[in-house]
C-alpha cells in the first residue's frame, strides 16, 4: 500500500493519498490539487476515486477540479446531495484500488451525511486505516452544531454521533490507525490534539468523548462550550455542494497604486495587511486589518472578512500576495481586487500618512496597571482560555465576536489588547482602529509572556479550558 498524508497547517487540515497496484484514492482534498496529481504520478498511480467524508464547512475542497483533471469518480455519503455527478455511497459499500479495499461507514453526527473510510490492504497483515473525517479526531469528536446539520438540533446530531461512535467506530480493533481531517486549531471541534494520527485503542484511553458515559451525558458534554461558528462556514458548505471552480479560473488581482488603494478603502474595501505583527506595528495604513501569513491566516480571514467583500492586499513581496490569494480562496474568499504595488513604501512615497502601533511588553503593562492608570485590558482569547488565567481586571471579548461586541467597550479609555502570544491581539488592534478606537496598546508576547514573568493571574471556575 502506498500512503501519504498532506497536512495544511493554516487550516489544520489533513488530506490523504492512498494507492495500490497502479490505482489511488484521494480523501478530503484541499482546494489546490496539484500536489495530489504530482504525488500520484511520481508513485505511478492513477487517481480512481476522490472521497469526501462530508460537506466541509471550514474550507473549500478541490474535489471537482481534481475529478475533471484525472477522470476520478467523486464519492460522497448518500445524504450529501451534491449538485454534480458523483457516487452516493451507503454503509458497507466497498471500493477497490488495487489490493486495497475501501469500505464506507456511515457515521452521522458531525453532519447528517458524514462517512468514514476503512482501508484494508488485502495483501498485507498491517492494521487497517480509518479515515475518520470530522467524526473522530485525535482527542475529540466532531462538533454537532454546524451548518451541515441544517434541520437538526445540536442535541439530535450529538445523539447520532453517540450511536455512530458506539455502533461503528468503537467496535473496530484497537490497532486500527486513525487519520482525521483536522488537528489542533480547527473550529470543527473544541479540544483537538496536535497529533496527526492515533489508533482506536489509544483514543479509547485518552479521548474524553469516548469514555464510558450514557447517551444523555454524552449529548450534554458534546453540546456544551463549543467555539464560535464563523460566518463563512455555511457559504463554504454550499460551495462544496455545488463544486468550486478551478483555481486557475479565478481572476488574479491587479497591481494598485497608492491612490487607487485609497479609493478602494474609501468605498469600503478591506485592506488586508499580511505582513508580520512587528512590520505592521512599525507602519500600516490606518484601518488596515493585519492577519499575518505566519499564523492561522485562512481561518481568521474567513472569520473576519465577509465573503464577497472587496479585498486589497498589502504585502512585502509578490510571493506573499500570491500566497494570500491562494489561502483566501481555500476558505471561499475570491474577491481580492488588487494589491498595493511596492507595499508600504509606495504608500509613504505617495505622501499618505502611515499609522503605527504601540507595542509594549508585559513589564510595561504591569507598571501601567500598578500606577492605577485608566487602562482597560481587552483579552481576545476564547472564553476557556481566558478562564484558565488572565491579567487581573481584564475584559474578555473573543476575537471572533469583537466586531459585533464593540459597544461593550467603555468609551474614552485607553485600551491594551492581549491574547495568548500576540497574533490575535494584532488582528484585534486593526479591528479596533478601523472603528476609530484610540489610543491602543498591543501586548507583546501576550498572556504567555505575562505568566512566564510570574505576574498575578485571575482564574474563573467552572469554565472549560
Amino acid at each position: 500500500m502506498y500512503f501519504q498524508q498532506f497536512y495544511l497547517g493554516c487550516l489544520a487540515h489533513g488530506s490523504y493519498l492512498i494507492g495500490s497496484e497502479g490505482e489511488a484514492a484521494v480523501i478530503d482534498p484541499q482546494r489546490d490539487v496539484d500536489q495530489y496529481i504530482e504525488a500520484a504520478e511520481k508513485a505511478g498511480l492513477a487517481i480512481k476515486y476522490i472521497f469526501e467524508t462530508h460537506l466541509h464547512a471550514d474550507f473549500v475542497s478541490g474535489h471537482k477540479e481534481l475529478s475533471e483533471r484525472t477522470g476520478a469518480d467523486i464519492v460522497f455519503g448518500a445524504k450529501a446531495g451534491a449538485a454534480f455527478p458523483h457516487i452516493a455511497a451507503h454503509d458497507g459499500d466497498i471500493f477497490r484500488i488495487g489490493e486495497v479495499c475501501l469500505t464506507v461507514l456511515e457515521t452521522p453526527g458531525h453532519t447528517p451525511e458524514s462517512i468514514c473510510i476503512l482501508a484494508k490492504d488485502t495483501a498485507s497483515s498491517k492494521p487497517e486505516k480509518l479515515f475518520s473525517g470530522d467524526t473522530l479526531f485525535i482527542g475529540d469528536v466532531g462538533r454537532p452544531d454546524l451548518v451541515g446539520s441544517k434541520g437538526y438540533s445540536a442535541e439530535e446530531m450529538a445523539a447520532l454521533m453517540y450511536d455512530s461512535l458506539h455502533e461503528k467506530l468503537l467496535n473496530l480493533p484497537d490497532d486500527v490507525e486513525v487519520y482525521p481531517a483536522h488537528g489542533a486549531g480547527s473550529l470543527c471541534g473544541k479540544q483537538l490534539s496536535d497529533e496527526r494520527s492515533s489508533s482506536i485503542g489509544q483514543q479509547k484511553k485518552f479521548n474524553y468523548a469516548l469514555q464510558p458515559m450514557s447517551k444523555e451525558t454524552f449529548v450534554e458534554v458534546l453540546t456544551a462550550d463549543q467555539p464560535e461558528v464563523p460566518a463563512y462556514f455555511p457559504k463554504d458548505v454550499e460551495l462544496n455542494r455545488l463544486g468550486a471552480v478551478p483555481l486557475k479560473e479565478l481572476a488574479m488581482p491587479r497591481a494598485l497604486s497608492a491612490p487607487e488603494t485609497l479609493q478602494y478603502l474609501e468605498k469600503g474595501a478591506v485592506v488586508l495587511d499580511v505582513r508580520s505583527a512587528a512590520e505592521y506595528s512599525a507602519n500600516h495604513i490606518e484601518g488596515a486589518l493585519n492577519i499575518g501569513l505566519g499564523g492561522q491566516f485562512a481561518s481568521w480571514a474567513g472569520t473576519l472578512v465577509e465573503v464577497g467583500t472587496a479585498v486589497v492586499v498589502v504585502a512585502n513581496t509578490k510571493f506573499q500576495v500570491e500566497e494570500a490569494v491562494l489561502r483566501l480562496a481555500r476558505v471561499g474568499i475570491e474577491s481580492v481586487v488588487g494589491y498595493l504595488e511596492n507595499g508600504m513604501d509606495a504608500w509613504i512615497e505617495a505622501g499618505y500618512a502611515a499609522s503605527s502601533s504601540s507595542l509594549i511588553g508585559v513589564d510595561e503593562l504591569l507598571r501601567l496597571l500598578e500606577a492605577k492608570n485608566e487602562l482597560l485590558v481587552i483579552d481576545v482569547r476564547r472564553r476557556g482560555e481566558f478562564a484558565s488565567g488572565h491579567v487581573p481586571g481584564a475584559m474578555n471579548i473573543p476575537l471572533a465576536e469583537l466586531p459585533e461586541q464593540l459597544s461593550k467597550i467603555p468609551s474614552g479609555w485607553p485600551l491594551a489588547v492581549i491574547c495568548a502570544a500576540g497574533y490575535r491581539s494584532t488582528i484585534a488592534k486593526g479591528i479596533l482602529e478601523r472603528r476609530g478606537l484610540k489610543p491602543l496598546l498591543n501586548i507583546k508576547g501576550g498572556t504567555a509572556a505575562w505568566k512566564s514573568a510570574g505576574y498575578p493571574v485571575e482564574e474563573e471556575q467552572g469554565v472549560p479550558a
